[in-house]
């Protein structure tokens, strides 16, 4: 027999039961309603949570590579960096864009997205640095057609050790999300520096002179150019795999074509506390033909020796795979030569000494001449 408390117990019992399977319910519910007002753009493939997230979670990368003068954390609308003109006379912004082309495919092929951003960051800074000028900050902009977090996190650690080795602030960025524009798995990205100059130290070419000597620091290889050529000679014509080991560049074709882009930002500036530099380029797309003219001042031209160097093995397996013509592999690619300087005669020594003090791999691979008539190549290779 059961008493009345029994049944009083029971009955609340049964009421607790009730009360939570209601909440329960009601709790399914509201996420269900939630998720209903909030699926309509996930469903046209854009995840707002997930970008969200994935901003959340590179604040600690984006925030090792802060330099003083960063007042601001990402995130906001906008990023703030103050100069500190007490170090330059005439101040003057100098900024670059760039992005580094197909050799995206090959992280992808790759499956190793960690360096790319290395490559970015090297595109832009070594652009600026030409001029004269030091690194302040960047930003960068990766599309995708679906954000996937691990390999935008990959990315962003590429692009931040790129900054670190610049000395260069990354304050900021866009991640878009844009589906249907492209294919799965595929993205792009390119990347924006400011830097600073002072206006009475402008490298720009001007003071440059028939005997000036062109010294060349050594590339880590292809660089970021080129990259539409290497994939047709590589997967279409030749039928190579990523994989795949190639004696002759003692590792895995993968492994030679992501090489990141050398960064000279840190070596350049060193050199410039001490020598003037008369000129400077950044041998990327166009080569040594189409590079060194855009700083040569009327009446002179380049006379390159090429048997100063050895240009990395790369670059012959490319010509011997691709029948590439010899003057043609010199204006596609930088032939293992990714900057160059012209100098003063009596400083070329003590120049080359230390550059390779600060690690790089130097040679003195020419000298400015003076142009005979108007219809003289601006660049003579000599092989």
């Amino acid at each position: 027999m059961y008493s009345f408390s029994d049944f009083l117990q029971f009955n609340n019992a049964l009421i607790r039961v009730t009360r939570l399977f209601r909440n329960l319910f009601s709790q399914k519910q509201h996420k269900k309603m939630n998720q209903t007002k909030q699926s309509k753009y996930s469903e046209a493939g854009v995840d707002i949570d997930k970008g969200n997230e994935f901003v959340s979670g590179i604040k600690a990368i984006v925030k090792s590579t802060h330099r003083s003068g960063v007042l601001n954390d990402i995130g906001g609308f906008s990023s703030l960096f103050a100069i500190d003109t007490n170090k330059f006379e005439r101040p003057v912004l100098v900024t670059s864009t760039d992005g580094v082309g197909t050799k995206l495919d090959i992280a992808k092929r790759c499956n190793k997205h960690d360096t790319i951003g290395i490559d970015l960051v090297a595109m832009c800074v070594n652009d600026i640095i030409v001029g004269g000028a030091q690194p302040l900050c960047f930003l960068d902009y990766f599309s995708v057609g679906k954000l996937e977090l691990d390999v935008a996190t990959d990315v962003v650690r590429g692009i931040a050790e790129g900054c670190r080795q610049s000395n260069c602030s990354l304050v900021g960025g866009e991640t878009a999300e844009m589906p249907g524009l492209y294919k799965t798995g595929d993205y792009d990205l390119a990347g924006f520096v400011v830097g600073i100059g002072d206006r009475n130290k402008i490298i720009d070419g001007s003071e440059i002179r028939v005997g000036n000597k062109i010294i060349g620091l050594k590339s880590s290889g292809l660089h970021s150019n080129g990259f539409s050529l290497v994939r047709k000679i590589c997967f279409t014509d030749n039928d190579f795999d990523i994989n795949d080991t190639i004696e002759e560049l003692g590792c895995t074709l993968g492994e030679e074509l992501l090489k990141p882009t050398r960064i000279y930002v840190q070596s350049v500036l060193a050199i410039l506390k001490n020598y003037k530099l008369n000129g400077m380029i950044h041998n990327t797309g166009g080569g040594f033909l189409d590079n060194i003219p855009r700083i040569l001042p009327n009446g002179c031209m380049a006379e390159i020796n090429c048997n100063r160097w050895q240009p990395h093995p790369i670059f012959d397996f490319l010509a011997e795979k691709g029948a590439v013509p010899r003057k043609e592999m010199y204006r596609t690619f930088n032939m293992g030569i990714g900057l160059m300087l012209v100098v003063d005669d009596e400083n070329v020594e003590d120049i080359v000494h230390r550059f390779m003090a600060h690690g790089e791999e130097v040679a003195i691979i020419g000298e400015i001449i003076a142009t005979q008539d108007e219809t003289d190549e601006l660049v003579t290779l000599n092989f």
